[in-house]
């Protein structure tokens, strides 16, 4: 392979995780539509679509290795191409998570919410511009971006406890909210492994330009 073809082969595997980007980023927000406007058919086209998902990912590490075999990389194209494998695992997975709270609404049809939807509309919110900063640092090559979106995991978390606190408090109170709750608790678990996942791509950012895999602790950086 002519290196100008390698290196359109590189540009080329950009430009695939960052529309698989965009597309999990659709499944999300369409899984939340769905939980908010209690709209099933919306869901089971979330669930449908996730096939697309997966095979972007299978596509993307077909490129990739494909690179591999075909060249000898220098070091920062090699990391471009490690980083990518990474990052499309990770792509992948949040569209399970966002196929997951698809899969929720349908189990849960039109059974009331045992309370209102604000704090797991805002951890959806917070993943998704999560998702968006990682893939801004990955164009741009920065680890002060990708360590912002280190930050932001923190605001999730917090997000994910009063919403356990919450629906806990609930079922304590009625113990026939239990199985409503536990819905609810799911979700907020797909949505807080989403942050996590965005966050493992930033980390993949850092290693691109730098080499290193850090722990994304802002603390330390």
């Amino acid at each position: 392979m002519p290196r100008v073809e390698f290196h359109k082969g590189l540009q080329d595997l950009q430009d695939g995780v960052l529309e698989m980007g965009s597309m999990v980023d659709r499944q999300i927000e369409r899984a939340l539509q769905a939980l908010v406007e209690r709209d099933v058919p919306l869901a089971e086209a979330v669930i449908r679509d996730d096939d697309e998902v997966n095979r972007a990912r299978f596509h993307l590490d077909n490129m990739s290795l494909s690179l591999l075999a075909m060249q000898a990389p220098m070091a920062s194209d090699l990391r471009l191409i490690v980083a990518v494998l990474s990052m499309v695992t990770d792509l992948e997975r949040m569209g399970d998570h966002a196929a997951g709270i698809a899969r929720i609404v349908v189990t849960m049809r039109g059974a009331p919410l045992v309370k209102p939807l604000v704090d797991i509309p805002a951890m959806a919110t917070g993943g998704r511009k999560m998702l968006s900063e990682a893939l801004d640092a990955f164009v741009q090559r920065s680890p002060e971006l990708a360590y912002a979106v280190g930050t932001a995991d923190d605001a999730v978390d917090e997000l994910q406890d009063r919403v356990y606190a919450d629906l806990v408090a609930i079922m304590v109170k009625d113990p026939t909210t239990v199985e409503a709750c536990t819905h609810l608790l799911w979700v907020a678990h797909n949505l807080e492994r989403i942050a996590d996942r965005a966050t493992n791509i930033a980390e993949r950012v850092v290693f691109l330009v730098t080499g290193m895999l850090p722990e994304m602790d802002v603390s330390t950086y």
